[in-house]
Parts: structure tokens; C-alpha cells; sequence
């Protein structure tokens, strides 16, 4: 009884340990990519943006991705991949009302998609 009541309990302590870690790491990946995205947006505002900034933001995310696969599905990956790859493409063309629209949907995506996995009721129920 003593010995299921200690593996219970371990595996609870593990449980909650792995989902702190889960939530900490996940938010400071989008953090992050957040904060390069806010200055790629910041330079094409200022239409001062290459295509070597964008392919640099887009080479930070394609690492990012590979470390966050594990922990978010496939979708919400491959949605952030698509608005990256059109968003360096119209950097490289030079268009950046268009290029804008793009980048301010990545910053919306780097806020909103950690916020989905999170153990809030308005995610449980």
C-alpha cells in the first residue's frame, strides 16, 4: 500500500515537472521567434529588410521547428512554415505592404499558439 502510494505520488511530481518544463521551454521558443519576427517587421516597415534577413529569421524558425515537434502538432508548424516562406519571398520581390500583412500574422501566431496548449479550463473544457 506504502510502496503504490510512493509511486503514485513520484509519478504525479513527474508529471506536473514534465508539463512545467513543456510550458517554459514552448514560451520561450515563440518568445524568441516573436522577437526576430518584431524586427524583420520593424525593417520592412522601414522597407530597409533583405531577403538575407528574412532567410535568416526563416533559418532561426527551421531550427526552432526541429526542437518543437515534440511538444506542438504537426499543423501549427507547418502554418508558421507557410506564412514564413511567403513572407521571404515577398521581402525578396520588395513587397512589403504584402510582406507586412505576413510577418504580422507570425507575430500573432508567435503569441496565440503556446497559449493553446496550456492546462486552462477554456483548453480542458
Amino acid at each position: 500500500m506504502v510502496k503504490s502510494l510512493i509511486a503514485i505520488a513520484v509519478s504525479l511530481m513527474l508529471l506536473l515537472g514534465a508539463g512545467l518544463f513543456e510550458r517554459k521551454f514552448v514560451d520561450k521558443e515563440f518568445s524568441d521567434f516573436g522577437q526576430e519576427v518584431q524586427t524583420l517587421f520593424d525593417k520592412a516597415e522601414k522597407e530597409t529588410a533583405t531577403a538575407d534577413d528574412a532567410r535568416a529569421v526563416q533559418s532561426s524558425w527551421e531550427a526552432r521547428k526541429s526542437r518543437l515537434h515534440v511538444w506542438i502538432p504537426h499543423n501549427d508548424v507547418n502554418k508558421i512554415d507557410d506564412y514564413m516562406a511567403e513572407a521571404v519571398r515577398l521581402i525578396g520581390e520588395k513587397d512589403y505592404p504584402l510582406a507586412l500583412a505576413k510577418l504580422e500574422i507570425l507575430l500573432h501566431l508567435s503569441e496565440c499558439v503556446p497559449g493553446t496548449y496550456r492546462p486552462t479550463p477554456e483548453n480542458i473544457f
